[in-house]
């Protein structure tokens, strides 16, 4: 292969066509700067969203002027009082937050011990999620603390019975996150694809379904684009990251993300793809938008 055609100049030159093409406008401009502009206009064979959490300093509802102004059309893991911002908007959450007082991350269907409170916050939390006309909305597995990986799967079975008829009827798609248990969350049991889509195969249900988080899952098993191509039907949802450190996807890090998204296209995948990386450059919302345009393949 030519030297110009080099998996990092390729990358480099998204990079550099997307910073060329439209400079997203100061925090200081940024209201003013989207009042009445119109969206741009993307290639449409990934849709676009962005984790609402990367970007705690700037509000919900200029992250969603910014979000429409780039071409995103959802804002991911939105907490149900939010709601009303986005809709304001006309975007859509793609993945619906779920983090309770009580369970999250470390503590989650694995364990018999939560199973009730989690019925009753869950359907709350579907109720809420259908009523907006939603689809996805996420849950964990928990912390194995000592629990085998088929004991994982079976007490996770077990919790996700007592709500998965109720999502059915209100045609909600719980989501199970991917995440790696070597960096980030030690200890957490939904850490491979292997054991997420053993669990879906138990629940039996197309109403539970797996977030393929790139990020976490490049940490822990690599081959991305093959357990892509391979367990694609058990996928409702991808976050991005860059590898090693979670900022930008760019020539930084060791993915090469248009080669992932063509694999995720080919699948047929018609849901979103939300990035959610830690900008580590001043411009959060020009790294944010070089971004979607690496991903933007046509």
């Amino acid at each position: 292969m030519p030297q110009n055609n080099s998996r990092r100049d390729m990358i480099k030159k998204v990079a550099t066509m997307a910073v060329a093409s439209t400079i997203i406008p100061s925090l200081a401009n940024r209201v003013s700067a989207h009042e009445n502009v119109m969206e741009e206009k993307l290639k449409g064979k990934i849709n676009h969203s962005v984790c609402q959490w990367c970007y705690n300093d700037i509000s919900l509802d200029e992250l969603c002027q910014a979000a429409k102004q780039i071409g995103i059309t959802s804002i991911d893991l939105v907490n149900p009082k939010d709601f009303d911002v986005l809709k304001k908007h006309g975007l859509t959450c793609a993945m619906v937050a779920s983090n309770g007082p009580e369970w999250g991350i470390t503590r989650g269907f694995n364990n018999p011990e939560y199973h009730e409170k989690l019925e009753a916050y869950f359907k709350e939390y579907i109720d809420a999620t259908a009523k907006a006309g939603f689809k996805n909305l996420i849950c964990f597995s928990g912390n194995r603390n000592g629990l085998s990986d088929q004991k994982g799967i079976e007490n996770c079975t077990k919790g996700l019975k007592r709500i998965i008829g109720y999502a059915e009827k209100k045609n909600v798609t719980l989501v199970m996150e991917l995440l790696n248990s070597k960096v980030n969350h030690p200890d957490y049991q939904c850490d491979h694809t292997a054991w997420g889509v053993a669990l879906c195969k138990s629940l039996g249900s197309e109403n539970f379904k797996l977030l393929y988080d790139i990020y976490h899952m490049q940490i822990m098993e690599g081959d991305v684009i093959r357990n892509i191509q391979d367990h694609h039907q058990y996928i409702a949802h991808y976050h991005t990251g860059g590898v090693p450190g979670r900022n930008e996807i760019d020539e930084t890090q060791e993915l090469y993300y248009p080669a992932i998204m063509k694999a995720i296209y080919e699948t047929g995948f018609t849901g979103y793809v939300a990035q959610e990386f830690i900008p580590k450059h001043t411009d959060k919302l020009a790294s944010l938008k070089n971004a979607v345009h690496i991903c933007d393949i046509g």
